[in-house]
């Protein structure tokens, strides 16, 4: 077996071993589009897979102040019906247009910080790339690290009843290894934040 740890990098096969026969959609609203397809797995036998495509890019941020603050934002979630912290976060979609896919996500996520927390910031680093639930959904995240941050009013949408917080960075830190923060996308922007800012 090869020691992977010695290497650079990791393997990454190009060649896809399934075969999609057909697909057919199954449902669909401005978020998602659910299908399902008749396929060879890559053992050779037949079977079904269902998929859900994600219209938006999932965005999320960790804002971190001068002091090593961070703002953490509460609010139920219908799916799983728990109560859930998480960092700021939201969607943001990607047009086709004359800007950059890389400025499209930095505006949304701008954006979404201004309307949960009323945070402005004069710095941002794109520091992770995520994919949510791989096996059933090609949804995409990213976060940004938000620096340099100043405060005014926060407009959250009329769907959303947020409450916002601010603790210490590496008291988030303790809430995701204690299983208090499971979302994850905050998660990775926790720790990845933490790691880089050497609060961990």
């Amino acid at each position: 077996m090869k020691n992977l740890l010695k290497s650079k990098s990791l393997p990454k096969p190009t060649e896809n071993p399934w075969e999609t026969l057909e697909s057919k959609p199954i449902y669909e609203n401005p978020w998602i589009h659910v299908q399902e397809h008749q396929v060879i797995n890559p053992s050779g036998g037949r079977g079904i897979y269902g998929t859900v495509f994600f219209k938006n890019k999932a965005l999320g941020i960790v804002p971190v102040d001068e002091q090593g603050y961070t703002w953490l934002v509460g609010q139920y979630r219908y799916a799983l019906e728990e109560y859930c912290w998480e960092i700021p976060m939201g969607g943001g979609k990607i047009l086709e247009n004359n800007v950059s896919i890389e400025e499209q996500l930095l505006q949304a996520a701008q954006r979404e910080l201004l309307e949960e927390t009323g945070l402005i910031a004069e710095k941002w680093t794109k520091i992770a790339r995520i994919h949510t639930s791989n096996s059933v959904t090609n949804e995409e995240g990213f976060v940004f690290l938000a620096e340099g941050l100043t405060q005014t009013d926060s407009s959250p949408e009329e769907t959303e009843k947020l409450e916002v917080i601010k603790v210490h960075l590496s008291d988030a830190v303790k809430m995701v290894l204690k299983d208090e923060i499971t979302d994850a996308i905050s998660m990775v922007g926790i720790l990845k934040a933490a790691k880089i800012l050497n609060m961990v």
